[in-house]
């Protein structure tokens, strides 16, 4: 979940906000990447603490984050409509090989919540959307009208981590063989409330599915195996990543990539090979994984799961 500010009725508050930018932003003239701009509760900052010489290219695969950020008049900042794992293509675009620091706020955000229309919550009645880039990509209804039971089952284990993955898949397609379609967020929370056990719902029984495919649908995982090497190899010797997670499937990769790359020179004892031909570390690990305090959960109760990880490249 990633932003702020203000945007139509809601308000939309940044996690971690300035314990991100002050593990990132460590040269006032430098050029950083916010890869996630959502309502630029983050870009904000970064350019707060830029001076004139410094530098901000800001992404985000959702149109109206993209249109929130055309709002900023200023000199030093841009803002792309691009997959986060597009880094590469958006960099080279604007004629820069090299960053100083780039933040990860991954998850969805609270404006894609609130708006109804999305189809990412079962608050709301909705199309089952749950698409980040509207512009492409097939809708979470689309999925639902042609997927098999067992593939179906898969995603919710996989992504949603739900134990009772084989009841709700099964339930969902015996449902769409009976009504020939499951197209709205209601129709789909009331097939999982209707096959869970009682005994189980705490937080709402929708809550593991929606996730699942939501992650399914934009392909969040794949993109943030993607986009951390890139990321790895646009980094200046001293260079900042920064990566806010919001659940165990996003920072089981990110703590592993970052592990791989700070271990890089760990081999077996006896291990036949020169101390001096061993791959060097190119990532050291700056700080323990940071929380958000009580007093931001207390103030933004969305924000309990969220876990900040910060690495800097070495000169290797």
């Amino acid at each position: 979940m990633n932003q702020a500010q203000h945007n139509s009725n809601h308000e939309h508050i940044t996690v971690l906000l300035h314990e991100a930018v002050e593990y990132l932003v460590l040269k006032k003239d430098g050029i950083y990447v916010d890869c996630t701009f959502g309502r630029g509760g983050h870009s904000k900052l970064i350019l707060e603490k830029l001076n004139q010489q410094g530098r901000l290219i800001a992404i985000d695969r959702d149109k109206s984050a993209y249109e929130e950020g055309l709002k900023i008049k200023d000199a030093r900042f841009e803002i792309v409509h691009a997959h986060f794992s597009e880094i590469d293509e958006v960099l080279a675009a604007k004629g820069i090989s090299k960053v100083d620091g780039v933040l990860l706020d991954l998850g969805i955000s609270s404006p894609q919540i609130d708006e109804g229309d999305r189809g990412f919550s079962f608050r709301f009645d909705a199309y089952l959307d749950m698409r980040m880039d509207q512009t492409k990509g097939v809708t979470a209804a689309e999925v639902l009208r042609n997927i098999e039971q067992k593939e179906l089952e898969k995603i919710l284990k996989e992504y949603g981590e739900e134990k009772f993955a084989r009841r709700i898949s099964t339930a969902i397609i015996k449902e769409r063989e009976e009504v020939g379609s499951i197209e709205t967020t209601k129709q789909l929370a009331k097939i999982i409330a209707d096959h869970m056990p009682k005994k189980e719902i705490g937080q709402d029984p929708a809550t593991r599915t929606f996730q699942a495919l939501r992650i399914y649908v934009n392909r969040e995982l794949e993109e943030l195996k993607e986009v951390l090497p890139k990321i790895l190899e646009r980094l200046k010797t001293g260079g900042m990543m920064v990566v806010i997670s919001f659940h165990s499937l996003e920072d089981r990769i990110v703590k592993q990539f970052i592990n791989d790359e700070k271990n890089r020179d760990t081999l077996p004892p006896n291990f036949p090979i020169r101390s001096e031909d061993l791959p060097k570390p190119r990532l050291n690990i700056v700080t323990k994984p940071i929380r958000p305090s009580v007093e931001e959960v207390k103030y933004n109760p969305r924000s309990r799961s969220g876990i900040m990880r910060v690495a800097e490249r070495t000169a290797y």
